[in-house]
C-alpha cells in the first residue's frame, strides 16, 4: 500500500547493496526546483486571479512535444470525468486534427526552449487571427517568445530549471489543469508522502529491486496496463525514464503494452520468450464500467452474468499475475482506489523520486538528455 488511494505490491526479489535511504533523503532535501515544483509551496509564474479570464474558453489546443504536452495529456485524459472543457492535443507533425473554421480556440503552446521545430511549425499551420494564445517558455529571447510578442499573447515563463519532462506540477501542467477546472493544489501530494514511512519504504525498496535487475542486464521494463485512461500516463512515463536514464550506454527501455488487447499478441513473448523483462501491472477500479447484458449472454458463458468491464480485467489481471508467479517473472503491481487528482498527483510524485533516485544511484545524471541534440541539430543542418 503507497497510500489509501494505490494499493502497492512491490517486487518479490533481491535487494540493491547501495544505500538507497541516504540517496532519497539527499534528493528530498536538496533546493532543486523540480522537487520544490512537486510540493505546495512552489511558486508559478502566473496568478491564478490572472487567468480566471480564460476559463470562459470551452475549446483549447495545446501545442507542444513530449513533457511539453505529455503530463497535461495525461491529466485530461485520468480525470476526464471531471472536465467539461475540450482540449485537443498537436503534438507530432502527422497531426490529423479537422480545421473547424467557426471554432475559436485557446491555443496553449508549450516549448521550454522556445525553438522546437515541430512546435514552431504546428503553431504556424494552426493559429489563426480570431485564436487566442497563451505561451509557455524560458523568459529569454527565442522564437515563441518572438511569436508571442508579435501576436501580443499572453507569455508564461518555463522554469528555466525544470525540464519538461519533469514540469507536469509545475505551471506546464498546472496551469491548464486549472483551465480544466481542476484545482492544482490537489495534485501536490509531496508534503505528506515524504512524511509517509510505507510511501518512503515502498519507493526504497522499488528502486532496490530495479537496481538488482538492471545488474543481472533485465532492461526491459514493461508496463501492462489495464486501464486506457492511462495511457497518456505511460507514455509520460516512458520519456521520463528513457530520457533521463539513457547513458552512458545505460538505462531503461520502458514498453507500455495495452490490457487485454496485447494478451492475443505479445504476452506469448513476455511468458515464454527471452526473459530480460520485469514488469509493472496498473489497474484502476472503475465503478462506472459497462455491465454485461444478461439476456444475451449465452449459457455456455453465463460466468460472464452480473459482470461490469472492470470487473472482468481486473479478474485478467489476477490471473496474470498468478501465472506470473509460477514461471518466476519478476512484477510489481498499482491498483487505483480511487481516480482524483490527490491519486494522479501520488503517481507523478512516485514515478519522478523513483527516476531521479536510480539515475543517482546508477551515478547518472537523471536532468539532461545531450544526445537528443545531435539529431535536432543534423536536422537543421538538412533544412538550411
Amino acid at each position: 500500500m503507497l497510500t489509501s488511494r494505490i494499493s502497492f505490491k512491490n517486487f518479490k526479489k533481491k535487494k540493491s547493496s547501495i544505500n538507497i535511504k541516504k540517496k532519497l533523503k539527499s534528493i528530498i532535501n536538496e533546493k532543486n526546483q523540480i522537487i520544490l515544483s512537486l510540493g505546495k509551496n512552489y511558486k508559478y509564474s502566473f496568478e491564478k486571479k490572472k487567468i480566471k479570464i480564460y476559463k470562459k474558453f470551452n475549446d483549447f489546443r495545446v501545442i507542444g512535444m513530449g513533457g511539453s504536452t505529455l503530463g497535461t495529456q495525461t491529466i485530461y485524459e485520468f480525470l476526464n470525468h471531471k472536465i467539461k472543457k475540450k482540449f485537443f492535443f498537436i503534438d507530432n507533425l502527422q497531426n490529423k486534427q479537422k480545421k473547424l473554421q467557426n471554432k475559436k480556440y485557446l491555443n496553449l503552446i508549450v516549448s521550454k526552449s522556445g525553438n522546437t521545430i515541430e512546435t514552431i511549425v504546428n503553431s504556424n499551420i494552426l493559429i489563426k487571427n480570431n485564436d487566442k494564445n497563451i505561451f509557455i517558455t524560458e523568459n529569454k529571447q527565442n522564437y515563441l517568445y518572438n511569436l508571442a510578442q508579435k501576436l501580443k499573447a499572453e507569455v508564461i515563463h518555463h522554469n528555466n530549471f525544470i525540464g519538461g519532462r519533469y514540469s507536469v506540477l509545475s505551471e506546464v501542467g498546472m496551469l491548464p489543469a486549472e483551465l480544466m477546472g481542476l484545482k492544482s493544489n490537489n495534485f501536490k501530494q509531496f508534503n505528506s508522502l515524504i512524511k509517509n514511512k510505507k510511501f518512503l519504504n515502498s519507493l526504497i525498496n522499488n528502486v532496490s529491486s530495479i537496481l538488482y535487475f538492471i545488474k543481472k542486464k533485465k532492461f526491459n521494463s514493461i508496463i501492462i496496463n489495464y486501464d486506457e485512461k492511462s495511457d497518456s500516463l505511460f507514455k509520460w512515463y516512458q520519456q521520463l525514464v528513457a530520457e533521463s536514464l539513457g547513458k552512458k550506454k545505460s538505462g531503461l527501455l520502458p514498453i507500455v503494452s495495452s490490457m487485454p488487447k496485447d494478451n492475443h499478441s505479445v504476452m506469448q513473448l513476455y511468458l515464454d520468450g527471452f526473459q530480460n523483462n520485469f514488469f509493472t501491472l496498473f489497474y484502476v477500479n472503475d465503478k462506472e464500467s459497462e455491465k454485461i447484458q444478461n439476456k444475451n449472454i449465452l449459457i455456455s458463458q453465463n460466468f460472464l452474468k452480473y459482470k461490469s468491464v472492470s470487473n472482468i480485467t481486473y479478474a485478467q489481471k489476477q490471473a496474470t499475475e498468478i501465472v506470473f508467479k509460477k514461471k518466476k517473472i519478476p512484477y510489481r503491481s498499482f491498483e487505483i482506489n480511487k481516480r482524483d487528482e490527490k491519486t494522479l498527483g501520488e503517481l507523478f510524485t512516485f514515478f519522478i523520486l523513483e527516476t531521479i533516485l536510480i539515475g543517482k544511484c546508477l551515478k547518472l545524471n537523471p536532468f539532461d538528455q545531450p544526445a537528443v541534440e545531435l539529431i535536432k541539430t543534423e536536422t537543421k543542418k538538412i533544412l538550411t
